[in-house]
């Protein structure tokens, strides 16, 4: 018996000190920021019976942030340090008919430029009451006209890094088909970087376009969703007892 006991302590004890040796894991996370439940990324349609200009689903010319999603305030807003290293939207078709959703294509390019967007980090600045937002990185543009009717996401060759607390945006210098509208104005809204002309599109390139530039975002539109996400890869947390 007592040899059976000692020869048993024998076995063991090698194989806890080889789990004493193996390292702890430090994992990086996927994070796709901006998703929120239960509304998934969709690519827009036009409501019943809104046509032509009362269709108001094309963002034009300005960086925009959104502000509730699901009831959710500032949806996008980075929880954990790390890399953004792909993008996602949702692009609508303009129209089922293909002949009329070439005519609008057409018209949206001569009026606004062909279809673009990228992402853009921005930090917070100055008071609740009083903010502005500072742009601290930002993707290249995409060209998006391939793409409409789709769900796309677009990877990043250069990843971008974020920190907590700052917000991913979406940047259109033309024109994009991203937005959902005439949703509960409680639990969606968005913001534009611009404070006048808030009724009308911005015929203008009004967006943040260079790192270090600060804008405030005076026009708000509450029952509007922007049909976009972005993909964070996390710094992976640094283990407790490393060596130093």
């Amino acid at each position: 018996m007592v040899k059976m006991k000692h020869a048993s302590i024998a076995a063991v004890a090698p194989a806890l000190l080889l789990a004493g040796l193996l390292p702890a894991t430090a994992s990086a996370k996927i994070i796709e920021v901006g998703a929120t439940r239960p509304s998934a990324l969709v690519a827009p349609t036009c409501p019943p019976g809104a046509t032509g200009s009362k269709c108001t689903i094309v963002l034009t010319g300005v960086t925009a942030l959104e502000t509730i999603r699901d009831g959710h305030t500032y949806p996008t807003t980075v929880t954990q340090p790390g890399y953004i290293v792909a993008f996602t939207l949702g692009l609508s078709a303009l129209n089922r008919n293909r002949a009329t959703a070439l005519s609008d294509l057409r018209y949206l390019d001569k009026t606004y430029g062909t279809t673009r967007a990228r992402i853009t980090v921005l930090k917070p600045a100055g008071t609740a009451r009083h903010r502005s937002w500072v742009v601290t990185a930002e993707s290249p543009t995409i060209h998006l006209q391939p793409y409409l009717g789709e769900i796309v996401q677009f990877p990043l060759a250069v990843a971008l890094p974020v920190t907590r607390g700052e917000v991913v945006a979406l940047t259109v210098p033309t024109w994009a088909p991203v937005l959902s509208i005439g949703l509960p104005t409680k639990k969606f809204a968005y913001r534009q970087s611009r404070t006048t002309g808030c009724t009308t599109p911005s015929i203008t390139n009004q967006t943040q376009s260079r790192v270090g530039t600060s804008a405030v975002y005076g026009c708000n539109y509450p029952g509007t969703r922007i049909e976009y996400s972005a993909t964070e890869i996390t710094t992976p947390p640094v283990p407790r007892n490393y060596l130093r």
